[in-house]
C-alpha cells in the first residue's frame, strides 16, 4: 500500500512556521527504512498495511509531543500484492507523456 500524508502541529514558532515540527515527522519517515518521499504538501510513504501505520503513529506522536494538538490528513491506495508502486506509478505517467 501507498500513503500519503500530511502532519501539521496546531501552533507553529514564533514566525507561525510549523517546518521543525514536520521535520521531525519526516525524519521519523526516512528512518523507517520504507520506501517514501516527501514533497511540498505530502510525504509518501510505501509497505505493508501495519508497517506503514505504525510509521505513522509514529509521527504523529512525535509532533505531539511539541503541540496539544495535531492535524493528520491520510490518503491510502491498497492494491494488495504490487510493490514497488511509489516510483512504477509515476513512471507509467511519464512514459504515457512522452508516447
Amino acid at each position: 500500500m501507498i500513503v500519503a500524508f500530511s502532519i501539521s502541529p496546531a501552533n507553529g514558532d514564533e514566525s507561525g512556521s510549523v517546518g521543525a515540527a514536520v521535520a521531525e515527522a519526516v525524519r521519523v519517515v526516512r528512518a523507517s527504512g520504507l520506501p517514501n518521499e516527501t514533497n511540498a504538501m505530502f510525504t509518501n510513504i510505501e509497505g505493508e498495511w501495519d508497517e506503514v501505520m505504525a510509521v505513522v503513529k509514529q509521527a504523529v506522536d512525535v509532533v505531539a509531543a511539541v503541540s496539544p494538538r495535531v492535524s493528520l490528513v491520510l490518503k491510502a491506495d491498497i492494491r494488495p500484492g504490487y510493490t514497488g508502486q511509489l516510483t512504477a506509478k509515476v513512471e507509467r505517467i511519464e512514459q504515457a507523456l512522452s508516447d
